[in-house]
């Protein structure tokens, strides 16, 4: 193994504030990428879809769980996928280990679940062994071919506008591996994260940044959401770094 130079402290810190610019150049294309995203046209969902739930059918308008905007992982568990039935695909269940607190997309009118075609006391059964508490559901018609994800993993972002249902994003391949984090999925809806220094089209939901966060047992899923949720805001717009 051939390793790089041993140098001073401060020959090391040189070395790092060089490639620190591209990295920041790196972080604002990313914005740049996603302030695209959220002025894609959206393809209205004119098909109905069924699935199953912990609580029974339900449909993909269902899934929002009254929220705006919603994300589904099609993760794949079930018979003849590596693993079954102890396992998800290894794969997906790295996915499942990674997702955040989902509480902190909550609080952005957001909503993720995972859908596979595993029956539901299956999807409940790996769900308890492994920890996981996205909500699941079983698919049960032509949703994952129609939503390209009859063949491979892949994450849909919608979006509803009363009982209207729209896809804006799909990120598959290796994009997934990106994904996680509350900022990784928020980047992919419709909306974004909501902030105001977010380069987002005219009359999108903004608030100021940092001041949402909460600790994710304190949101209260009772309280209504902030004014500025649902109103343009007119203030400064500050980027963070």
């Amino acid at each position: 193994m051939k390793t790089p130079p041993i140098v001073s402290l401060q020959e090391w810190e040189a070395a790092r504030q060089q490639l620190l610019v591209e990295e920041k150049e790196l972080t604002r294309a990313r914005d740049a990428l996603a302030a695209k995203r959220r002025r894609l046209p959206w393809l209205a969902v004119e098909k109905k879809y069924e699935f199953d739930g912990p609580e029974g059918k339900a449909g993909l308008l269902d899934l929002f769980a009254g929220r705006r905007q919603l994300i589904v992982y099609r993760a794949f568990f079930e018979p003849g996928v590596f693993g079954w039935p102890d396992h998800a695909c290894r794969g997906c269940s790295m996915v499942a280990d990674h997702v955040g607190h989902l509480a902190h997309l909550n609080a952005r009118d957001t909503t993720l679940v995972f859908a596979s075609r595993a029956p539901q006391p299956d999807i409940e059964r790996v769900k308890a062994r492994m920890g996981w508490t996205t909500p699941w559901y079983t698919i049960t018609d032509e949703f994952d071919t129609d939503f390209g994800v009859d063949e491979w993993h892949g994450t849909n972002a919608f979006i509803r506008d009363g009982d209207g249902v729209f896809r804006t994003y799909f990120i598959n391949a290796r994009g997934d591996e990106a994904l996680g984090s509350t900022w990784s999925y928020l980047d992919m809806t419709a909306l974004g994260r909501q902030e105001t220094w977010e380069d987002s089209p005219e009359g999108y939901p903004q608030g100021p940044p940092y001041e949402w966060w909460n600790w994710h047992d304190e949101y209260g899923d009772a309280e209504p959401a902030p004014e500025w949720l649902h109103q343009t805001s007119r203030g400064p717009r500050r980027r963070p770094e």
